[in-house]
């Protein structure tokens, strides 16, 4: 049990922030070996991503802090606003989704999202402004699918719609942080209200909110680096990899 948290752990902190989809992920290796994470554990994974964001875009999470009325956060509530609206839309849609019905359809939809944007040239159209943030915060509530990466979409929304890829890199991680929180809410509230059962390995969870803190950190580093480059080619090449590989899966179920 341990051993699967900590695959978990080290799925999630990649996945999350790499353009492959996460959740997308998640489904697939549930389906694959049964390895299933608990609502407690998806909480606990959910805080390790959301503690890398912060770690690594410290400077910009204090300025929000500081400043809570400034232009960034009102992008940031820009942003959310569609994202919410469109998942409250297709909740019941979505949640039929979490079973892999989808999965090879919404892996193809983020490998041709990826590969578009890699041979786009981007022509940044000056400072990030708040259509670039709303652009985005849609892109990021038709990512609530399984296999569509919400870190991809959004960063390849905003270069398509010519923000500077800096700032949408940037960007895409720290709208991510009211989603990840929202998320944890709504699993917290399962568990409390709800009363769902809640099964811990101690030491399962330990390592799996280290592993997905540590990858986490790499993992966003490095896409802040790449979404600089706009080359996202190799990643559309293995989604269309992880799309084959998922279509033969559920043809032999």
């Amino acid at each position: 049990m341990a051993f699967y948290i900590l695959i978990l752990g080290i799925v999630q902190g990649l996945t999350e922030f790499l353009p492959v989809s996460s959740s997308g992920h998640l489904v697939l290796l549930s389906s694959l070996f049964g390895i299933e994470d608990s609502l407690f554990i998806s909480i606990l994974l959910h805080l390790a991503t959301l503690l890398s964001i912060v770690v690594v875009l410290r400077k910009e999470v204090y300025s929000l802090i500081r400043h809570p009325f400034s232009d960034m956060t009102m992008k940031l509530v820009v942003a959310s606003i569609p994202t919410c609206v469109i998942v409250l839309i297709l909740m019941p849609i979505v949640n039929l989704s979490f079973s892999g019905a989808f999965l090879p359809i919404c892996f193809f939809i983020s490998a041709i999202l990826l590969l578009l944007t890699s041979l786009k040239k981007n022509k940044a159209e000056g400072q990030f402004s708040f259509k670039h943030a709303f652009i985005m915060g849609i892109a990021q509530g038709l990512a609530v699918f399984p296999g569509i990466s919400r870190s991809g979409s959004t960063i390849c929304a905003g270069l398509l719609s010519g923000a500077d890829r800096k700032e949408a890199g940037k960007f895409s991680f720290l709208m991510s942080i009211p989603i990840i929180l929202l998320s944890m809410v709504m699993e917290i509230y399962k568990i409390v209200v709800k009363g769902e059962s809640i099964t811990v390995n101690v030491s399962g969870a330990v390592f799996g909110f280290i592993a997905a803190f540590i990858v986490g950190i790499i993992a966003i580093k490095f896409m802040l680096k790449l979404t600089e480059k706009a080359n996202f080619k190799w990643f559309s090449f293995y989604l269309f990899i992880i799309t084959l590989l998922t279509i033969g899966i559920q043809f032999l179920k």
